[in-house]
């Protein structure tokens, strides 16, 4: 695939999850797996959206609230909370998510370029606005969801 223009039939894949009554995706090639929610072990001096970080069948992985990422007020974690484990940069984390909902394939060309600011969370983060039948769906661009600076803390955790 070439980064040109979307070809007409061109499918995203992509992975949806809520997050503050909003729906947001992600490229599914990003994502590892999902898992429910489990202990997390806090880690000193980390960045206040960092939870802390899972042993992930023996891989340790740093966990981030996306909720905190965003600036979005908190929210307990109930049965419906996972793991989103992705793969960004290299580095591999979890982002917490209200719930995941499902996994979708909508035409690239029914992507739109973000409005300036979108439910709160700054449009840096934001690749595009997917519309569905009767919902949006915010597609993230999660390379740009940590700064280079937070990754390098996040690989030495």
């Amino acid at each position: 695939m070439s980064d040109t223009k979307a070809g007409h039939d061109e499918m995203l894949q992509l992975v949806s999850f809520k997050l503050g009554g909003e729906e947001f995706g992600v490229d599914i090639m990003q994502v590892q797996e999902i898992i429910r929610m489990q202990n997390i072990t806090a880690v000193p001096n980390a960045p206040d959206f960092v939870e802390g970080v899972i042993n992930l069948r023996g891989r340790v992985i740093p966990i981030i609230d996306l909720r905190k990422r965003f600036g979005l007020e908190g929210k307990e974690h109930d049965k419906a909370t996972r793991i989103v484990v992705v793969k960004v940069d290299d580095i591999t984390v979890g982002l917490v998510v209200d719930e995941v909902s499902e996994v979708l394939r909508i035409p690239a060309n029914t992507v739109e370029p973000p409005p300036p600011i979108v439910a709160g969370v700054e449009s840096d983060y934001i690749k595009g606005v997917g519309k569905l039948d009767d919902r949006l769906l915010i597609l993230l661009d999660l390379s740009k969801t940590l700064s280079r600076e937070e990754k390098e803390s996040l690989q030495l955790l």
